[in-house]
């Protein structure tokens, strides 16, 4: 998938959600109680609460205009991993991502890990883990990738399911970057495998290498004058659906907005993104 068009700076604003329908055709985890996942608001329960008699004195004749006066953003692609050392050392160190929070549950045996793409030279003032992280977390504008760790995935034999078999509906997240060829041989360099390398296949000049866990990780070449000065930033999350009329209103209530399609002989490629409010496509 190739996305062309300026892309707005502000690059935590623009994270594409890529909806394919005909295109090629898991392990569950511990689900816990809502309760417990009420855990990191804590630091949040003031403002929330601050803001409750506006809500409350809302008269919405639909659910979509209540839904609306919500304001709903993108917040976070979710994969589930087996090793955080391998897969922080992936996502920090050579995709250029930035470990913003981490949430612990031992009660249930598990971690979650949240990364976004900061603006180049943007410093990250919280330590992960902590109200600020947490505060920060839940009130950012940008998308997050989210990654679950399982305690003692690291040292048995659990092998998460990628997507990209017949009928999967998940298919891979994507960083833009300015040059993949070079973008491709870095991670090469680095011990990286590739699904597809830029010269690859019929599509020239996109790669997909693997992440530890086998997850596809497109690499996609960044529109010209696009202000964005980091090597890599967190572009798109794809997903094959089945009726795309069903789809894209679905997600067009959920605050996105549909940017461009791409129609093929066997298949269509849809590309939704959040704008910030007063911003438009």
């Amino acid at each position: 998938m190739l996305l062309t068009g300026t892309v707005s700076a502000r690059i935590r604003y623009f994270t594409i959600l890529a909806i394919a329908l005909g295109a090629l055709g898991s392990s569950s985890a511990f689900s816990p109680s809502p309760a417990a996942l009420l855990k990191p608001f804590n630091a949040l329960s003031r403002g929330i609460h601050n803001r409750l008699p506006r809500f409350a004195s809302l008269r919405m004749s639909t659910p979509e205009e209540v839904l609306k006066a919500q304001k709903p953003t993108w917040q976070q692609t979710m994969l589930r991993i087996k090793d955080p050392k391998k897969s922080l050392a992936f996502y920090q160190d050579l995709m250029g991502m930035t470990l913003v929070d981490k949430i612990e549950f031992p009660e249930f045996k598990f971690d979650l890990y949240f990364l976004t793409t900061l603006p180049k030279g943007e410093s990250y003032p919280h330590q992960p883990g902590t109200d600020a992280a947490h505060k920060y977390l839940w009130t950012m504008p940008g998308v997050t990738l989210e990654l679950t760790h399982n305690y003692g995935t690291e040292s048995d034999d659990t092998k998460y399911h990628p997507g990209n078999e017949d009928k999967d509906g998940f298919g891979h997240v994507a960083f833009n970057t300015d040059d993949v060829y070079a973008a491709a041989k870095k991670l090469e360099d680095a011990g990286c495998s590739f699904k597809k390398k830029p010269d690859e296949g019929r599509m020239k000049g996109i790669a997909f290498v693997y992440d530890p866990d086998g997850y596809w990780v497109e690499l996609v070449p960044r529109a010209t004058e696009s202000g964005i000065e980091n090597e890599f930033n967190f572009s798109q999350t794809m997903l094959r659906v089945k009726d795309p009329s069903k789809t894209i209103p679905y997600y067009e209530k959920l605050g996105l907005t549909l940017v461009r399609e791409n129609h093929f002989d066997s298949f269509s490629l849809f590309f939704m993104a959040f704008f910030p409010l007063g911003e438009e496509a």
